[in-house]
């Protein structure tokens, strides 16, 4: 019998272990892909611009009296031209310019319009750009692949692994939108599944989520916001729930958003009602 209950307890034990080892490898392999997504050249550390159009004809070019002045010497002084009408954008590129777009030399390309499926890439050096629309504004977002943010960036602090800030949350569907404003000011609803309800330490708590694909988005703010982690909150990423009702909230990978990393994004902030009323000490911190 003593020997039984030793070989249940090593057994308890070593499963014990084991779980929470690969749970430690499960964020580690968060924390790798989330560091190769921000160095990528489709990531938030090479953004070198967010240039504005106006209804009509925008020069461009690195020449400061262009309407779209391109930071840096990577692009001809007279570039070319963006024509906005109406939500279409039309790129004109005087000759060569040396400017791809998709990968092709186009003197004249259709690089926005409404039912974009896609956003046509335009580039030239290391410089790349696509069109960006923000509730009825439109414009360039640019990249530099060799933006000295990509070459400097050391990495990200987090707060140690803990999985008690991993829980289940029960979805309550609701119909409708939720009003979301960004850092411009820009408000929109955007359609919510409903509010998730989960418990921390004996207390219940809710955030309303979004959707993003088929997955769960969350914008929340805590009492660490400003002081440990970033001023205008964090994010969060779960599973649709299963048919029962629940998901996982796991807080170890609550992210900065793109604010945090440069000033060229557009980022949503959380609504009132996704601050939570206590000091999540999981996920990412600040990042200096």
């Amino acid at each position: 019998m003593r020997r039984l209950f030793l070989l249940t307890l090593f057994s308890c034990f070593f499963l014990t272990c084991f779980s929470q080892l690969a749970y430690q490898e499960e964020i580690r392999q968060f924390d790798s892909s989330r560091l190769a997504y921000l160095k990528s050249d489709n990531g938030w550390l090479n953004l070198a611009g967010l240039l504005w159009l106006s209804e009509g004809r925008n020069s461009f070019g690195s020449d400061l009296n262009n309407k779209i002045v391109f930071p840096g010497a990577g692009i001809p002084a007279h570039a070319g031209y963006f024509e906005l009408n109406k939500g279409f954008v039309t790129m004109i590129t005087e000759p060569g310019s040396g400017i791809t777009v998709d990968g092709k030399f186009r003197k004249r390309a259709m690089v926005y319009h409404p039912d974009s499926a896609r956003l046509p890439v335009s580039a030239m050096g290391s410089l790349r750009w696509t069109i960006k629309k923000s509730d009825d504004q439109y414009g360039i977002r640019l990249r530099d692949l060799e933006h000295h943010a990509v070459k400097e960036f050391r990495g990200l602090e987090r707060f140690p692994v803990d999985s008690s800030w991993r829980v289940k949350a029960y979805l309550q569907k609701s119909s409708g939108g939720i009003p979301i404003t960004n850092v411009l000011g820009q408000t929109i609803d955007l359609e919510s599944p409903g509010k998730l309800i989960f418990t921390l330490g004996g207390s219940e708590y809710s955030l309303d989520a979004l959707w993003e694909g088929e997955q769960l988005y969350i914008i929340f703010g805590d009492e660490t916001a400003g002081v440990t982690t970033y001023a205008s909150g964090r994010y969060l990423y779960a599973r649709k729930p299963g048919p029962d009702g629940y998901t996982i909230l796991d807080f170890n990978k609550a992210f900065n958003p793109p604010c945090a990393f440069t000033d060229f994004a557009t980022c949503p902030i959380p609504p009132k009602q996704n601050w939570l009323p206590l000091a999540v000490v999981a996920g990412e911190k600040s990042y200096h």
